[in-house]
């Protein structure tokens, strides 16, 4: 590293998150601590899925539907085989739950990054090049604003299958849906990465990186970024909570992962169908799996906004 590059950085966003008071507010809050651990419980169970799930819902050849609509093992009729039951074409509710929270998880994240990094290099250059460029992107933002994300998200996937019309839906359905939920969600990352970048700009070290001549872009990545990663952290935290209850929400109104595949959305659509019927357990128990999921995730994006803001440490 240059001499002027040492003494132009400074501590960023990085080195604030290992700070001593951020890491006793998390061991000081039991809530946080529950919703850590939950969370963890079902990323892991659901990446390790193919070692732990007591059945592979996806192979065919090991489904029967005489084993269709079978109740849990606590309801008489119950199968020990299938703790939490059978949907319609037999598939075991645990080892679906498993198998879909994978891919809901996978959406999420995926259309969070996507999201995060569109909403970044939009939001850094309206705030470092102002002007034109930054009436530009933030008309665009205002008008996107007026529409509810998930009819974005309807509209995006609608137009992009439109496009695709000759590619196979189930092949394409993944990507689809991250396109979709990521540009209906990059607003808040613009935004704000543009507002911190406006007030970081008028600091010296930015000025002075701009008299010796470092490249705008240089200046942006490795000067202004690191100083406005904290919200962006807390908002893609919130944000992987909202992300997956659109693709939920999209594959409840099928729009989303097919049923050969299915999502925590998709099972709960699919479960829908026999609610009333009296197969309550197909649909009650991925339902249960996203609420808790969201409320965790929600929860530990509620303490990592308290925690990096420095009013309320």
């Amino acid at each position: 590293m240059s001499t002027d590059a040492q003494e132009l950085d400074r501590p960023g966003f990085w080195a604030r998150a290992l700070d001593s008071d951020i890491w006793y507010s998390f061991r000081k809050s039991k809530i946080t601590i529950v919703a850590a651990i939950v969370t963890l419980i079902i990323f892991l169970s659901s990446f390790l899925a193919p070692l732990i799930a007591p059945h592979n819902p996806f192979d065919l050849a090991t489904l029967s539907l005489l084993d269709s609509l079978i109740p849990p093992v606590w309801e008489e009729g119950g199968d020990p085989r299938f703790l939490l039951g059978t949907d319609d074409q037999g598939r075991d509710i645990l080892s679906t739950i498993l198998y879909g929270s994978r891919i809901s998880l996978a959406v999420g994240f995926a259309s969070v990054v996507f999201a995060a990094i569109l909403g970044i290099s939009l939001g850094l250059l309206a705030g470092y090049a102002g002007g034109r460029t930054d009436s530009i992107i933030m008309r665009i933002a205002d008008v996107q604003l007026t529409f509810p994300a998930i009819l974005i998200a309807l509209l995006i996937d609608g137009s992009v299958r439109s496009v695709l019309g000759g590619i196979d839906r189930e092949q394409s359905a993944f990507y689809v849906l991250v396109v979709s939920i990521g540009l209906s969600f990059w607003v808040q990352y613009a935004r704000t990465v543009r507002s911190s970048t406006l007030v970081e700009m008028n600091k010296e070290y930015v000025q002075a990186a701009r008299l010796i001549g470092l490249h705008p872009i240089r200046i942006m990545a490795r000067h202004v970024l690191p100083n406005v990663m904290g919200p962006v952290l807390v908002i893609a935290t919130i944000n992987l909570a909202l992300a997956i209850i659109t693709e939920a929400t999209l594959s409840f109104l099928g729009v989303g992962i097919p049923p050969t595949q299915p999502s925590l959305g998709t099972l709960i659509r699919i479960g829908n169908d026999f609610l009333f019927s009296g197969e309550w357990w197909i649909t009650i128990f991925p339902g249960i799996t996203l609420a808790i999921l969201v409320l965790a995730v929600n929860l530990l994006g509620d303490w990592l906004r308290d925690a990096l803001n420095p009013r309320l440490r």
